[in-house]
């Protein structure tokens, strides 16, 4: 017998939908300004070469960069209470994207600071800027500049990431969607809609940051 789609019982629980959507985009939001933030003390420190956190900054990048993002999740929320620390599903979730996003920026942004030639800093140097602006005007956001495409690309990557967090009750899209499919048994019709809105959110963060991007990094406002 043919399969009848259904998509009403979905439909019946928009709201459930995008109240965990707004819980992903605000986990989203959250993670990107303290991950590319960590990523810039990063990068600067491994660009620089700053004892010893370059070093420091070394071994983090490894590590994330090559272990699941389910298993940092995991370590954070399971494995840390081990130790007396114990947090919530959504600063678990929240740390962990921070701490991911981190280490890849990391490494994003260092390419983009040992990409600016070093006659620009000595011309800085020679018309008396101080080393804030310097840093500020001639060295990071050029950087930024560079390598915002990346850095927007990667924060998508995370914000669809994000779906894992459902794995520790965390009340993102996907746990919105298991809770719904587990009620209704309309598995195709529920992940089809869920599929389709982190498409369109993954579209409206990546137009967001190229708004962002023109407006405070290359200063070329759209």
């Amino acid at each position: 017998m043919a399969y009848q789609f259904e998509f009403a019982p979905v439909f019946e629980h928009v709201d459930l939908l995008l109240a965990g959507a707004g819980f992903t985009l605000a986990l989203t939001a959250v993670g990107a300004v303290l991950g590319i933030g960590l990523g810039i003390i990063g990068a600067i420190c491994r660009a620089w070469k700053l004892k010893p956190f370059d070093w420091l900054f070394g071994i983090y990048v490894e590590v994330i960069r090559n272990t699941p993002f389910l298993v940092q999740l995991f370590f954070i929320f399971f494995g840390l209470p081990s130790l007396g620390i114990r947090m919530t599903e959504w600063h678990a979730a929240v740390l962990a994207m921070v701490i991911n996003l981190g280490a890849y920026s990391t490494e994003i942004i260092r390419a983009g600071i040992q990409a600016t030639p070093r006659g620009q800093i000595e011309a800085a140097q020679s018309l008396a800027l101080s080393r804030a602006q310097i840093f500020r005007h001639v060295v990071l956001r050029p950087a930024l500049a560079k390598v915002w495409p990346a850095l927007t690309s990667q924060v998508i990557i995370v914000m669809l990431g994000s779906a894992v967090c459902s794995q520790i009750a965390t009340e993102e899209l996907t746990f919105a969607a298991n809770f719904i499919q587990s009620r209704n048994f309309r598995a195709f019709e529920t992940y089809f809609v869920t599929t389709a809105m982190y498409f369109l959110m993954a579209l409206l963060i990546r137009q967001l940051l190229i708004q962002i991007g023109h407006r405070f990094v290359t200063g070329r406002a759209r």
